[in-house]
């Protein structure tokens, strides 16, 4: 598509980054689920999938989807700089999406890890891969994150041990606001990798196959104050 040279001037400017190699995961449940960097032309079944949990304030999701769907849209609508997107599909079928951001060659900025398929470890393993992304792939130094959910401190915060950078220096503030700021250093992150980032590599193309097309997903979290 030509670009008018307004539309040129908005966008951020981006650096090439390296593909994230896909992978496929053995579930508890016996499911395989395949992660992958989501493309562009795929956030109507992204954005479609994150709205209906705009609406439930259960376990945090109205926030962590609200931001989320603004992230996918600023992603798509080349709003962002350096963004990406990993989504875990089972058979097709979204499972669960992270978003993150490379910042500069030493800095990745985490933004936000949702759970569609519950029950089966399915955000921890995403957001691992995302971990994996930014340090192994990327070769970032470090990456900050927040949690806006008392799981996601439990599950990010306290299981990784990471760093309270906000505790050190109160000045630093991740981008998505005033939350305290913790880091994934390589040092934790070598310590870790072999427990939390599962997955094998390279998918066998039937198995890659099933996820080359997203599919929204018609069963959701039964949450209180979820409606269809």
């Amino acid at each position: 598509m030509a670009l008018d040279d307004m539309e040129k001037k908005l966008r951020p400017p981006e650096i090439e980054l390296k593909p994230y190699p896909p992978k496929m995961i053995k579930l508890a449940s016996g499911e395989i689920m395949v992660v992958r960097e989501a493309r562009r032309e795929e956030v109507g079944a992204l954005l479609g999938t994150v709205y209906p949990l705009i609406g439930v304030p259960s376990d945090y999701y109205d926030i962590v989807a609200v931001r989320m769907y603004s992230e996918i849209l600023g992603w798509y609508r080349y709003r962002v700089a350096n963004e990406f997107v990993l989504v875990g599909a089972i058979n097709g079928v979204i499972a669960g999406i992270v978003t993150s951001r490379h910042v500069h060659a030493g800095l990745g900025m985490s933004l936000h890890t949702m759970t569609i398929k519950r029950g089966l470890r399915v955000g921890a393993q995403l957001f691992a891969a995302k971990m994996e992304h930014h340090i192994d792939i990327l070769g970032e130094d470090e990456v900050w994150i927040v949690a806006e959910s008392p799981n996601g401190f439990k599950r990010w915060m306290i299981e990784y041990q990471l760093e309270d950078r906000s505790a050190q220096f109160p000045e630093t503030r991740h981008e998505l606001g005033g939350v305290p700021t913790f880091v994934l250093t390589k040092k934790l992150w070598n310590a870790v990798r072999d427990v939390k980032c599962t997955g094998t590599r390279p998918v066998p193309a039937d198995i890659l196959k099933t996820a080359d097309k997203l599919i929204m997903p018609t069963d959701y979290p039964q949450l209180p104050g979820f409606k269809r």
